[in-house]
């Protein structure tokens, strides 16, 4: 009787177990989760905004500084490159050299020299006319638009101290890579105030810059420059000047998928590491 009972139980558990593994392999049928290993944070990419070619036409919102970002150059190299002087006013339509023309060299006579000389000259004129007659689409308070032009004093004094524009976790690193992060990427609350990381003067208030949504950049001497990407509110105007601690912005999510701050510290237009320098 005890026996029968012993081989009844073991009949059980046999079957108890069966039903365990059979189940486990059903499980294992399943396809497995799919894991995204993309950094999700932000969708900023500078394919996305950077300028590259020989030349470049403005466009609306535009000012000099705004395509000097966007073309990693120095704004006073560019301003050389176009012979501008400040306040570097350009025009809708306008084409800039991005980069310096390259001239080919040719054995030729004095009398082939001249005229060619004469036909640069006369070029230059008629170019020069042409920008003049371009006055008619400069856009500025009294056409209803924005600034290109921006009337900047000669900053050079050293930057005294930096501050962090808006305290958050950091959620992407700056990467000195081509296709890398050019800043760092601050996440926050919508309407989190934004400040300024150093005094400095406004050159550009905007969304012309495609990636970057509503964009604050900021001159803080000759050499020194540094921008406040996707905000929800600018709180500032172009020729503005601001000290280092002042609220210029209201965080938001304009050009990215989530709610953050970019922010980018550029030296003689190249990116560096913002935590160099910050505090």
């Amino acid at each position: 009787m005890e026996s029968t009972i012993g081989k009844g139980k073991f009949k059980i558990i046999v079957l108890m177990l069966i039903a365990l593994i059979l189940t486990g392999c059903a499980e294992r049928s399943k396809p497995a989760p799919v894991v995204s290993l993309t950094n999700s944070s932000s969708n900023y990419s500078p394919s996305k905004t950077t300028i590259s070619g020989s030349s470049y036409k403005v466009k609306s919102g535009e000012t000099l500084y705004s395509i000097a970002w966007r073309s990693g150059q120095d704004t006073r190299t560019l301003a050389n490159l176009n012979n501008l002087k400040p306040p570097y006013k350009i025009f809708v339509g306008q084409t800039l050299q991005l980069k310096p023309k390259v001239t080919k060299t040719a054995s030729s006579s004095p009398k082939q020299n001249k005229s060619t000389n004469n036909s640069v000259k006369n070029t230059q004129k008629s170019g020069s006319k042409n920008v003049a007659k371009q006055k008619t689409q400069e856009y500025g308070e009294d056409s209803g638009g924005k600034f290109t032009g921006v009337k900047v004093p000669s900053l050079t004094q050293k930057v005294k101290k930096w501050v962090w524009p808006v305290k958050g976790k950091i959620i992407s690193n700056f990467s000195s890579a081509a296709q890398g992060n050019k800043g760092i990427d601050i996440a926050g609350n919508k309407g989190t105030s934004i400040k300024a990381a150093a005094d400095g003067l406004i050159v550009y208030a905007g969304n012309a810059l495609r990636g970057y949504g509503n964009l604050i950049i900021i001159k803080h001497n000759d050499d020194y420059l540094s921008a406040y990407a996707h905000n929800d509110t600018l709180l500032v105007k172009e020729q503005q000047t601001v000290k280092a601690n002042q609220v210029i912005a209201k965080m938001g999510n304009t050009g990215t998928n989530r709610t953050m701050l970019h922010f980018e510290i550029r030296f003689r237009g190249k990116s560096v590491n913002p935590k160099r320098y910050l505090p």
